[in-house]
């Protein structure tokens, strides 16, 4: 049976930084602890470290925003990528876009327009 509300939470704005912190370091450790479930039900072929390791680095690309509503908005789409994931609202494509750009980063790009078309790329 499907339960919609699984993992719901209230929107609610942080009283301080203290708080907001708090509430990023939970969101963090929910994370972080489910990564061995994400990897189970989405049958993703790489080790928990690696989904740790993107989770990591996605919560570091915003480590020194100081605005409040903005951390504020950070933490509800970090919750709502959450309860998605979790509740398997989403695709086996959709979790990989987060590996994607380590894929991009391998493959070599033409030097130039020729090399690209002889290789039969875009």
């Amino acid at each position: 049976m499907i339960n919609p509300t699984y993992l719901a939470q209230r929107t609610r704005s942080s009283a301080s930084f203290q708080d907001a912190q708090k509430r990023v370091i939970r969101s963090y450790r929910d994370w972080l602890r489910s990564a061995p479930e994400v990897q189970q039900m989405y049958s993703l072929n790489m080790p928990v470290s690696n989904i740790r390791t993107k989770i990591r680095q996605e919560f570091e690309r915003h480590r020194y925003v100081s605005k409040l509503p903005t951390i504020d908005v950070l933490l509800f789409n970090s919750h709502q990528e959450y309860q998605e994931t979790l509740n398997y609202w989403k695709q086996l494509t959709h979790v990989l876009k987060y590996f994607r750009s380590e894929e991009d980063k391998t493959a070599a790009l033409p030097k130039n327009f020729i090399q690209g078309f002889l290789e039969g790329r875009n």
